[in-house]
């Protein structure tokens, strides 16, 4: 059974997710944000659920702390708070989060997302290192009207084979892609196909891309 770490000052928030998420994940949870890092750490939980708006410690700190921290990165995390608003939703995904929901919690919509991330995740070898490393890339390939597109982008992380990356284009999972790297030169290093995506609804989606095709010289050999 996957496990969830819930970090939420507001003891009847915490008594909700168990109601509706214990069937299904085994739920470890605190009302102290100060002893997140370190449940986390004792636990390893397969998703954190984050609260943002705490007593003592911020949750964009702890935000940050997680998706920074190499023992916890890897981790993602579903902020939920009771703040509306693109300004707020926007950092928290520069932040690096993987979903945003707004109180009250619609938590069938809640559940079908972990679901689906953790399901792509799997599918992932997480056991490759990866490296939180801004390179600059250009993605070639057509949206699911048919529009052929260029776009610029920068990777937020990288592996032997993978990486995640914004791009203002609506792609389709499975996708596959041309990737050039640029430099000093423009190098086509291959295809990717588009395995997952985050913040779909935003103006930079996020996009998990592995290599099925290499043709040129990656960042890690």
């Amino acid at each position: 059974m996957a496990r969830l770490l819930v970090v939420d000052d507001e003891e009847a928030m915490r008594k909700l997710v168990r109601l509706n998420l214990g069937e299904s994940y085994e739920i470890v949870d605190t009302g102290e944000p100060e002893q997140a890092l370190a449940l986390a750490l004792e636990h390893k939980p397969d998703a954190i659920l984050l609260d943002l708006r705490m007593p003592k410690y911020s949750g964009f700190e702890l935000c940050q702390t997680f998706t920074s921290f190499s023992s916890t990165q890897l981790i993602p995390v579903f902020v939920i708070s009771g703040e509306a608003g693109s300004k707020t939703k926007n950092f928290c995904r520069d932040l690096g989060v993987a979903a945003y929901f707004e109180k009250p919690v619609n938590f069938d919509e809640l559940r079908a997302r972990i679901e689906e991330f953790l399901a792509t995740r799997r599918k992932e070898r997480r056991r490759e290192v990866r490296v939180r490393l801004g390179v600059p890339l250009k993605l070639q390939g057509t949206t699911p009207v048919g529009k052929v597109f260029s776009a610029l982008t920068m990777t937020e992380n990288l592996s032997l084979n993978s990486f995640l990356c914004a791009c203002v284009e609506d792609i389709a999972v499975d996708s596959v892609l041309n990737v050039i790297l640029l430099g000093s030169r423009e190098e086509v290093v291959g295809k990717a196909r588009i395995i997952r995506f985050e913040f779909k609804d935003t103006e930079y989606p996020r996009y998990g891309c592995r290599f099925v095709e290499k043709t040129g010289n990656w960042l890690l050999q």
